[in-house]
């Protein structure tokens, strides 16, 4: 079995986010439980370090207000951008962002929490879940969060039918 630091930041996700986002967890024992549940402690560390990333990256300023996050800028990729995000989850984050479901700074930090994973591409599902991930850690999104949760959990039932 090959895990990787994607499945253990899936299992922290499914099995931890009940808890929401002030959830402070004791290290030591996740990192047990993952153990445990047949997780390498390597990957465990890179899950724990991506998710401290993700902590960094909240669009807060010091005062802990939301910053604004409308631009009329056009985001360009950078070749290792390009190699690990297909045409296809490039274009699935401009939807979501045209249809205003994430801002422009939303957007960076998906992608750079997915240029963080240690994983060769991305797919399309790997980038859902991925801005489930961002969208439940920033604050003021929990709408979009809803909705983007509501259309994978969606996609996942017609796939099961």
């Amino acid at each position: 079995m090959k895990e990787n630091v994607f499945d253990v930041l899936m299992y922290l996700f499914e099995n931890y986010m009940d808890e929401g986002t002030e959830f402070q967890p004791d290290q030591e024992a996740i990192t047990y439980e993952l153990t445990q549940a047949g997780f390498p402690r390597g990957e465990i560390g890179k899950a724990f370090s991506w998710l401290d990333g993700l902590s960094a990256l909240r669009n807060t300023d010091d005062a802990g207000q939301v910053r604004p996050g409308k631009s009329n800028a056009i985001r360009h990729y950078t070749a290792p951008e390009q190699e690990k995000l297909d045409e296809e989850c490039r274009g699935y984050l401009h939807f979501m962002e045209a249809s205003g479901v994430i801002d422009a700074l939303t957007r960076e930090v998906i992608i750079d929490r997915l240029m963080a994973l240690d994983v060769d591409g991305i797919s399309l599902d790997q980038l859902k879940w991925v801005m489930l991930l961002v969208l439940f850690n920033q604050p003021g999104q929990e709408y979009a969060y809803h909705m983007l949760e509501d259309m994978v959990f969606d996609e996942m039932q017609g796939h099961l039918h």
